[in-house]
């Protein structure tokens, strides 16, 4: 068996819900053959998600960790290729916190990159009649910065784990009374069963185009 870390995180920014967390929970609750998920809710605050993250990555010992967020205006499911070192806020954390221009880890590389294989995953949820793709981006917010802290943590203290990031749009009800487009959160669920499946049967990403043009 195959341990497999899937984290989501609390509603921030007025919202009640984080379709993130919801998917994290609902792709767990029906793990495909082979794998063992783990979950956890990262508070959406800068510092305190990466230490969340830490600790629970020490509680379930996994050999994949794939992190969720929530990314308002997207259409589908994106795999993230890169994590930045900064944070610069548009709008606060839960806490309140809005840093500007902060680094994330001092002395850390600019970026790192995915240890996912980030286009067979964006193949096998397409595979499934669910629309993905690669992100170049995952802004610099407290996905980044959690995004960035996992592939720090895999860089300079567990090398033998690979992770990287996922982004998924809206649920339904949060697009109600805005013109955004949305995914079920059973969709996401069920992407995020073929991102684990993949991460953990593919070593070696397929070579295809998936670059971005602006």
């Amino acid at each position: 068996m195959t341990r497999v870390l899937l984290t989501g995180f609390e509603p921030f920014d007025g919202e009640s819900a984080n379709p993130s967390w919801q998917a994290v929970r609902a792709a767990a609750a029906e793990p495909p053959a082979g794998l063992e998920i783990f979950t956890a809710e990262l508070p959406c605050v800068y510092g305190v998600a990466r230490e969340a993250l830490r600790d629970a990555i020490e509680e379930a010992r996994p050999e994949i960790v794939v992190c969720v967020g929530q990314a308002g205006g997207r259409p589908d499911i994106t795999v993230e290729r890169l994590a930045v070192n900064v944070d610069d806020a548009r709008i606060p954390d839960v806490s309140g916190a809005q840093p500007v221009d902060e680094v994330i880890v001092p002395g850390g590389p600019a970026a790192y990159f995915s240890t996912l294989p980030i286009k067979a995953c964006v193949a096998a949820v397409r595979a499934v009649g669910l629309p993905a793709s690669v992100s170049n981006t995952a802004g610099t917010f407290v996905c980044n910065h959690v995004f960035y802290a996992l592939a720090h943590l895999i860089a300079t203290e567990l090398p033998d784990i690979r992770g990287g990031f996922v982004h998924v749009p809206f649920a339904p009800e949060q697009v109600l009374r805005r013109v955004q487009p949305s995914l079920p959160v059973v969709s996401v669920a069920q992407a995020l069963r073929e991102i684990a499946v993949t991460a953990a049967t593919v070593r070696t990403d397929i070579r295809v185009a998936e670059g971005a043009t602006h």
